[in-house]
């Protein structure tokens, strides 16, 4: 009796599951946490379902996490009336509603649900657009492997080439990962209009191939001054025309036209797969692992114009030098061999300077008489947001955490579903020795040994 009243009083829950699927997983309870507004979920549930029936006790842990968040539960079956009335048609459909807004989700997932909570709270959509024609990475695509540019390492059958061969490659799986977040994904073709839409929240320019025209970056500027944000991942060989060597300049940042070398911290065996391990502390880089960068040309730090702070993102080590690219000449109309040898020139051949050099910056403030703080993210590379790299160590991760400061979404909690893990042990080579002279050799020998002295015995 005491143990009931002790239970009443005080809500505890026990997971003894390795994984412990039965407990919503700690991003989740700090999202819940972070609830500042009431919340609604109808979850309608076929009760005959394991899952189904998971994901209904999840939701009722998290209910009680926080008392702003109301979780109500019906069986369709059961309660037809309400499911009709809510516009429930399938089984395992949550209804969520908050400030005013409705939001549906289908699934058992807890993330997705939970994902639904923000979406209803966060009111206005947040859209990424994707610059296109200029060759960048297309964000619809099969996801596949994309082949690498950079140095003569990276490029698959011609020593000479310094461009990524892409059929059907790109970022789809950045955008993916977008919308699993609750943003939406659009194209964006600046060359077909005067300025960027209002609906953009952020522009991403993800690995441009050709020189953009001078409207198109007016535009940008434009758009920058309007204090919206953009993500630039310029990859080795690209070549700023003018107006947007401009306006990177105004953003305190000077693409050079070199590949960084990082013999001590790299991925795998390439040493021109940068590797950084270590970040300043900076909302985008907190919490972030392992990044790396195949081929990626260094940032060179300029005072950025009146109102602007730049911080260095990424860094590569101390022993890391770089080695002169030729630039690839544009290709778009409107661009004339030349004009952007300023930004874009070829460094003369050296003795190398080993030091640390600036692979990505966040940039911040005022651009011009912009009433509204505008954001940037410049990263010298491209491959490691394509679908090659997208997935492997914390790419995904970054790229995620500067998005959402780009939306002003930092102080949001990342919520991604959660992957199952097979009950694996690990052994290292030792243990897996050891095991295999005691199991394979030891334990027969035994036996062996055994018989032969019974054997003897018996003589």
């Amino acid at each position: 009796m005491l143990a009931n009243l002790a239970l009443t009083l005080h809500d505890v829950h026990f997971d003894l599951t390795r994984e412990k699927v039965y407990t919503p997983s700690a991003a989740t309870m700090r999202a819940i946490d972070e609830l500042s507004s009431p919340v609604t979920v109808t979850y309608f549930y076929r009760s005959q379902e394991a899952e189904a029936r998971r994901t209904r006790d999840l939701l009722l842990i998290m209910a009680r996490r926080n008392p702003r968040l109301k979780v109500v539960t019906a069986d369709p079956d059961r309660e037809p009336m309400l499911a009709r009335t809510q516009g429930i048609r399938l089984y395992n459909a949550a209804v969520i509603e908050a400030q005013g807004r409705r939001v549906m989700v289908q699934g058992t997932d807890e993330a997705e649900i939970v994902l639904g909570i923000q979406r209803a709270l966060r009111g206005d959509a947040i859209t990424a657009c994707f610059l296109e024609g200029h060759g960048e990475l297309p964000m619809d695509n099969f996801e596949f492997h994309t082949h690498l540019e950079g140095g003569a390492s990276h490029s698959h059958g011609d020593a000479a080439s310094q461009i990524i061969e892409m059929p059907g490659h790109g970022v789809g799986r950045l955008r993916r990962a977008l919308e699993a977040q609750g943003y939406a994904a659009r194209k964006l073709v600046l060359a077909l209009q005067p300025e960027v839409p209002s609906d953009c929240t952020l522009v991403i320019a993800a690995g441009p191939r050709t020189t953009f025209l001078p409207a198109e970056s007016l535009a940008l500027r434009g758009y920058l001054q309007r204090g919206d944000s953009l993500l630039m991942l310029i990859d080795l060989g690209f070549v700023l025309e003018p107006e947007l060597g401009r306006l990177v300049a105004d953003l305190g940042i000077r693409a050079e036209q070199e590949v960084v070398i990082d013999p001590l911290s790299h991925y795998s065996t390439d040493p021109e797969m940068v590797a950084v391990t270590g970040y300043d502390p900076h909302p985008v880089t907190r919490a972030i692992s392992l990044t790396f960068y195949p081929g990626v040309r260094p940032l060179a730090i300029r005072p950025p114009a009146e109102g602007l702070h730049s911080v260095p993102l990424l860094l590569s080590s101390r022993d890391s030098y770089t080695r002169p690219v030729a630039p690839v000449p544009g290709h778009v109309a409107g661009h004339v061999p030349g004009e952007a040898e300023d930004d874009s020139r070829s460094a003369t051949p050296g003795p190398p300077v080993s030091g640390q050099r600036v692979l990505g910056v966040a940039v911040e403030g005022h651009l011009g008489r912009g009433e509204r703080p505008m954001r940037a993210v410049v990263v010298g590379d491209a491959d490691f947001a394509s679908n090659s790299f997208f997935p492997y160590m914390a790419n995904s991760d970054l790229l995620l955490a500067a998005v959402r400061w780009l939306a002003r979404e930092e102080r949001t909690t990342t919520v991604t579903t959660r992957i199952p893990v097979p009950p694996l042990v690990a052994l290292t080579g030792r243990q897996l020795s050891a095991i295999f002279l005691i199991v394979v050799v030891a334990m027969p020998l035994l036996v062996v040994s055994l018989g032969c002295v019974v054997w003897w015995r018996r003589r």
